[in-house]
This record gives structure tokens, C-alpha cells and sequence, in this order.
């Protein structure tokens, strides 16, 4: 099974666009939560996760920070090699939890950040989110995009070895928008920050290449038989 957890990131519910939008083949293996932590807190999902996908960021959006109970079950899936589908800011869906911080690869900062390192940003411009030169079975697979304006994040902090899959390149320079990092377990967490706007979340290029992730990410499929 694939849990899917969401907030409604400032009332543009991109979470839920793309759970929408994603191929019925996909969407019937996902138990999809917004602004609704109680699955998340009890724990009984990580039994029978296969895939973890989350559009997220504790204690925003009138949402609490989730607590010590979703603490134990986040940490016990990825100590079993649980892999991680993180979709644009959700590099800080458990900015409070000093492990998470440094396991997710590229990190959206808080402002408010525990270890006093300086807040990302983000820009809004239309870009072309193309993808990197990289030995990986995704690269061939992506499509690059011409997208509209949208939220393009900027001055992450990398906190952990990561594979850059797609970037882009604006005024303020050029910006990793897909990378994949391996947690300390073996897990792979996947990390694509396009994803504010309707106009983008819901953009067909950005659904199949989300597909794609999907695909690649859950464990009982395979890519190589694409």
C-alpha cells in the first residue's frame, strides 16, 4: 500500500491536485490524506507502506507539527529501508525532528530553523525544468517542461549525499528541482520540489513524471520493464 500524506499548503491544495490527476492504476493503491494527521500519529500505516509519498510541512498552514508518535513510525519505516517520495517543500514535512533534518538530502529551511541555518526562498518566475547529466534509469525517462510561473525553491541546505536528476536555471542561477538521496538504512528518498500552482501540479508533463516516480519508488514494481 502507498500512503500519500498532504496539508493544503496555503489553500492551494497541490497535494491533492496530483493525487487526483495521477493514473487510476496508481491512485488505487493509495490511501491520500489532507490536512489529517491521525493515520499518520497511530502508526499502523508503516505495517503495510510500501511507498511513503508526502506534500507537507509540520506546523504550517494551521496544522500542528506532527508528534512523538508519528516520530517513532516515520523512523521505524525508514530503518526497514522504506523509500520516500517528497514532493516541493515537503524536504521540511518533519523540520522539527533533528534526524529527519539530516537524512533528507536537499532541505527546505524554515525560518524559524532549529540549527540556525538561514531560511531558504523562493523566487516566482516561469522556468524550464530540464534534466541533469547523470548515470541514473530516471534520466532517460523524465520530460523536461516549460512551466509557468510557480514557486521555484532556492538556497536549500544539502545535508546529505544526493544525486541531482532535473534543474533549472533562472536569474538567480541554476537550482536542483529532482535529486535522490539514500537515507542511512538503504532507503531512496526522492525529492521534486515543482508543485504550488494548479497551473503546475497539475500540468500533464508533471503528473507523468510523478507517475514515474511512483513507479520507480514502490517496491513491488520495476522500472526495467517499462
Amino acid at each position: 500500500m502507498i500512503y500519500f500524506f498532504s496539508d493544503n499548503h496555503y489553500g492551494a491544495y497541490p497535494g491533492r491536485r496530483i493525487y487526483e490527476s495521477i493514473p487510476d492504476e496508481l491512485r488505487q493503491s493509495i490511501i491520500f490524506t489532507v490536512d489529517h494527521w491521525d493515520i499518520l500519529e497511530n502508526g499502523e500505516w508503516e505495517k503495510d507502506c510500501e511507498l511513503l509519498i508526502l506534500h507537507m510541512i509540520g506546523d504550517t498552514c494551521g496544522q500542528p507539527h506532527p508528534g512523538s508518535e508519528a516520530e517513532k513510525a516515520i523512523k521505524k519505516y525508514c530503518s526497514r529501508g522504506g523509500n520516500i517520495l517528497l514532493l516541493h517543500g515537503s524536504s521540511a514535512a518533519f523540520w522539527q525532528w533533528q534526524w529527519w533534518r539530516n537524512v533528507v538530502g536537499e532541505r527546505w529551511v524554515r525560518p524559524n530553523d532549529p540549527d540556525g541555518v538561514c531560511a531558504s526562498y523562493h523566487p516566482r518566475a516561469p522556468y524550464l525544468l530540464k534534466t541533469c547529466k547523470a548515470r541514473h534509469p530516471l534520466v532517460s525517462k523524465l520530460i523536461e517542461i516549460e512551466l509557468p510561473e510557480d514557486e521555484i525553491y532556492v538556497a536549500l541546505e544539502h545535508t546529505a549525499p544526493s544525486l541531482s536528476l532535473m534543474e533549472t536555471t533562472i536569474n538567480e542561477g541554476t537550482f536542483v528541482q529532482c535529486s535522490e538521496t539514500l537515507t542511512p538504512w538503504g532507503g531512496i528518498i526522492l525529492n521534486f520540489i515543482p508543485g504550488h500552482d494548479p497551473s503546475v501540479t497539475t500540468h500533464p508533463s508533471i503528473i507523468k513524471n510523478i507517475s514515474l516516480f511512483i513507479t520507480y519508488l514502490n517496491k513491488s514494481n520495476d522500472l526495467s520493464k517499462d
